[in-house]
């Protein structure tokens, strides 16, 4: 028998001064349901549930619930009770007293309050506390009344709002398993909101994972787990490996220059997809036996298991000079003209095709009014340039005559390969001053232009490969002098979770499954 809809929500959009906190969500939540909304600070899901219990309004959309549409039904006539963080219960009364305090408002009869309140301490295992203050209950304890408050009101929902974030560790756990346990001995839904994937995967029949105000993935914690949808519900639910990759056809994944089966299908050929594997799919064994290799980098203990870093495909690196040089702008002899522009580097293979716009981008070359700092277009460039290794002079020149020269160096520059890797790497030594890095706003993309840095397949040199930047100055206390910058690839570091002992620095062999490999698109941003 199919399970009866009991909530509905339809487009449900919320806008905070002019922040938009929900985006058009929509969720079916079913009868006798324990579901997790479960995400980040921030993405949304209190605004959710304080919809849903009248605490707010949406700005549009709709609520069904139970078949009607709630929008103008005031929270204390909603079908559902809310236990939130901070339990707010009435110090100044006792256990009994808290529990039965919705029933007297009410005005049910002494001896039916009874019977629900001393059924309700039975339910939470506090039979015999009736009479205690609640001050004097520990943080569990106070909870279970709060929801034994909520619950004896026969709610058809149970809105709960991060209620174990006050918790230590160890009583948390219990009160996971404690608030299963309720859910199912009430048989009403449960919907439940937390940032902890760990909640989440032990209470839940269905997860709900959001992510700025939006619906990532809606599953069991099994589906959530094993088939996430995306790299970040598969980075929020547990740990995992997450690899680049390219579905070559149904069932065939290519990824780290391997091509593996899977049983995944439906995605177009050659699609640039993600790879998740959790890190307890993965075995490692000898060399031989491996569908990978790679050299252990790490082991650490934690406990129930060993975890494992493995380095199955080095990174490629490549160190140049930075050269951070005083300002040598040119004025003109009227001062309304300010030209500048930097010495360069280039390979005596790219010579040839050098052109004026590329010569202008790689020195850097500008012109501005002093008075308004608007750009002056630069008119002329003038250099002899041969395809020999060697120092070139290259003038750059307004419409009016403003010049400055500058020089252009042919190197013979080695390639970094790797060819573990199937990588090659480049980049030069350059030339910036002060205030060229200070007005830099994004500075890791500079350094990769004025370095000229590349990275490409060996295989295949039209396909290109993602270059990092790492250096060791503070961009805003630069002084003149020569900095080392490095620009590498990403290399992979696989995590593995193992019983078994594996020596650092030893090469080892890694398998796994084509169940284990699990293969998402890749997210738009």
């Amino acid at each position: 028998m199919d399970k009866k809809k009991l909530i509905q929500f339809r487009n449900i959009v919320k806008e905070f001064d002019g922040q938009i906190v929900l985006k058009g969500v929509n969720l079916d939540i079913y009868e006798n349901e324990f579901v997790t909304l479960l995400g980040p600070s921030g993405c949304g899901k209190t605004t959710l549930l304080r919809i849903l219990g009248g605490f707010l309004d949406a700005t549009e959309g709709e609520v069904i619930f139970d078949g009607e549409e709630i929008s103008q039904v005031p929270p204390h006539k909603r079908e559902l009770n809310t236990v939130f963080q901070k339990y707010a219960l009435f110090p100044h009364m006792s256990v009994y007293q808290n529990i039965a305090f919705g029933l007297k408002i009410k005005k049910m009869s002494k001896d039916v309050i009874e019977q629900k309140v001393m059924k309700m301490l039975k339910l939470i295992g506090l039979e015999g506390y009736e009479n205690k203050n609640v001050t004097l209950l520990s943080g569990g304890q106070q909870q279970r009344v709060a929801i034994a408050r909520a619950l004896v009101n026969e709610p058809k929902v149970l809105l709960l709002d991060e209620p174990l974030g006050a918790l230590d560790l160890k009583l948390r756990k219990e009160m996971q398993y404690e608030l299963k346990r309720i859910q199912q001995e009430v048989g009403i839904t449960f919907i439940f909101v937390t940032h902890d994937q760990e909640e989440a995967l032990t209470m839940s029949d269905k997860i709900v994972v959001m992510k700025d105000g939006e619906i990532q993935q809606v599953g069991t914690p099994e589906e959530i787990y094993n088939e996430p949808e995306n790299r970040y519900v598969a980075n929020f639910i547990g740990e995992s490996n997450i690899i680049p990759g390219v579905m070559l056809e149904d069932y065939k994944v290519k990824f780290d220059d391997i091509v593996f089966d899977c049983v995944d299908f439906g995605f177009k050929e050659k699609q640039p997809v993600d790879i998740v594997i959790r890190p307890e799919d993965i075995d490692i064994v000898d060399v031989k036996d491996g569908k990978m290799t790679g050299e252990v980098l790490s082991v650490l203990f934690k406990g129930v298991h060993y975890e494992v870093m493995v380095e199955t495909v080095p990174g490629t690196s490549v160190t140049v000079n930075m050269h951070v040089i005083r300002n040598r702008d040119v004025t003109s002899e009227n001062g309304k003209e300010k030209i500048s522009a930097n010495d360069f580097y280039v390979d005596i293979e790219d010579v040839k095709s050098l052109d004026d716009a590329e010569i202008i981008a790689r020195a850097d070359a500008q012109a501005w009014n002093p008075e308004t700092d608007d750009y002056i277009s630069i008119s002329k460039i003038d250099y002899d340039l041969k395809e020999e290794i060697g120092e070139y002079a290259v003038t750059f020149s307004t419409s009016s005559g403003t010049s400055v020269e500058r020089k252009i160096i042919v190197v013979n520059q080695p390639v970094v390969k790797n060819e573990r890797a199937n990588e090659g790497v480049m980049a030069f030594n350059f030339f910036k001053t002060v205030d060229e890095l200070d007005e830099s706003v994004a500075l890791d993309t500079d350094l990769k232009t004025w370095a000229n840095a590349q990275g490409w397949k060996l295989n295949d040199e039209d396909e290109s490969v993602d270059i990092y930047v790492d250096y060791d100055f503070d961009p805003e206390h630069i002084e003149e002098g020569t900095y080392k910058v490095t620009f590498s690839t990403e290399g992979r570091e696989l995590k593995i979770h193992t019983t078994d002992y594996v020596e650092e620095g030893k090469e080892v062999g890694l398998t796994f499954f084509p169940e284990d490999i699990h293969v998402m698109e890749k997210m738009g941003f």
